[in-house]
């Protein structure tokens, strides 16, 4: 188990990590009117809300690991004593634009029906739910037998979990959308064709209905 600090050096350091998070930040920022405020959703150590924070969106984060929320009390501790990142506990009640999710915080639900019911109460109208998730379909983890003995289930079902101390499960996009449904329809995937294939994560839009 990696403490708050070690999984921030290392996320920082992964040129990989780095590309992937570099995407989805710029996703959520070209998304996000100015101004408005998000809630970082799984926020990890506050790389993500640090950077909102920094754009002009006043953040809140949700963080259930003590060692990651540990960790981030200390990196944001400036924004968080101009109240510019806000740390918050379930349930949750301060109304937001939006809800962004990175690095496969959504992957940790088993079902995400009544995720987003509780969602929907903080997310304004037009506001949105922006995921990052793991993509099943990529054909890097083909090299893996958890992989090659959950595709049939994947194609059949769109969902598999893997029994594992990390608790992961794997879902396609038509899965989320109908745990979504009706507070938040689909708005956006990514990626698209040939990028199923060779994409690790995917980003899931979810628009509030």
């Amino acid at each position: 188990m990696h403490t708050g600090k070690q999984y921030h050096e290392f996320i920082e350091t992964s040129q990989r990590d780095r590309v992937v998070r570099e995407q989805f930040q710029k996703m959520a920022l070209d998304l996000l009117p100015a101004g408005s405020n998000v809630l970082d959703f799984g926020a990890g150590t506050g790389i993500d809300a640090k950077l909102y924070a920094a754009n002009g969106h006043p953040t809140d984060v949700y963080e259930p690991s003590a060692a990651m929320r540990d960790y981030l009390l200390q990196h944001c501790h400036e924004e968080i004593a101009r109240e510019t990142i806000v740390p918050v506990a379930l349930p949750l009640t301060r109304k937001v634009h939006a809800v962004v999710a990175n690095f496969a915080v959504l992957n940790h639900f088993a079902d995400h029906t009544d995720l987003f019911e509780e969602l929907s109460a903080v997310v304004r109208q037009k506001g949105f739910v922006l995921a990052s998730m793991l993509n099943p379909y990529y054909l890097g983890d083909a090299r893996y037998g958890w992989w090659r003995a959950n595709i049939v289930r994947l194609l059949r079902y769109g969902r598999y979990a893997i029994a594992s101390e990390s608790n992961i499960h794997r879902f396609s996009p038509g899965i989320v959308a109908r745990a979504a449904s009706p507070h938040f329809r689909l708005e956006r995937c990514f990626p698209r064709g040939f990028g199923w294939a060779t994409e690790p994560f995917m980003f899931l839009l979810l628009r509030r209905t």
